[in-house]
């Protein structure tokens, strides 16, 4: 014979001290182009904003990375892959009373991209301004559109 369950209808009701720990702990989150992160912590570093768009004979990255050096940011293209890797690193301590909160992080990041088309790695260009990295993909040959005409007969 089947077991039968009894129908509890609280049961499964959330109190409402559950529900408005929930809703605080969502609302206390600050979001950083690294991720969430309050307490320095970094849970996805995939979270790094980027823009990726493609024109006629190049394909363009736009990242942003708010107060890096470029010396501090390592680019990497494997095939069709762009990797922007880099560490953030907090220079000076101040001690100066008891802090309620710290939002500047420090730590390392990666962001891993597939490119849509084959590019020139050897010809790729990289510029870093205001916090902006921007580069500049140039598509290979074979990756760039031809167009066919018709001949009418």
């Amino acid at each position: 014979m089947a077991d039968l369950t009894r129908w509890e209808p609280f049961r499964d009701m959330m109190t409402l001290r559950d529900a408005m720990s929930q809703l605080f702990e969502e609302s206390m989150v600050r979001r950083s182009p690294f991720g969430a992160w309050p307490f320095g912590q970094r849970e996805d570093a995939s979270a790094l904003a980027v823009d990726m768009y493609e024109t006629e004979g190049d394909v363009m990255v736009k990242a942003s990375l708010p107060g890096l050096k470029p010396e501090e940011v390592d680019i990497t293209i494997t095939g069709n892959g762009l990797e922007i890797r880099g560490e953030t690193k907090e220079e000076t301590e101040e001690k100066r009373g008891d802090y309620y909160y710290k939002e500047r992080s420090f730590g390392a990041f990666q962001r891993s991209l597939t490119l849509p088309v084959e590019i020139k790695a050897d010809e790729a260009e990289a510029t870093f301004e205001n916090g902006v990295l921007t580069l500049r993909l140039p598509k290979a040959e074979q990756a760039k559109a031809k167009q066919i005409r018709i001949q009418a007969k």
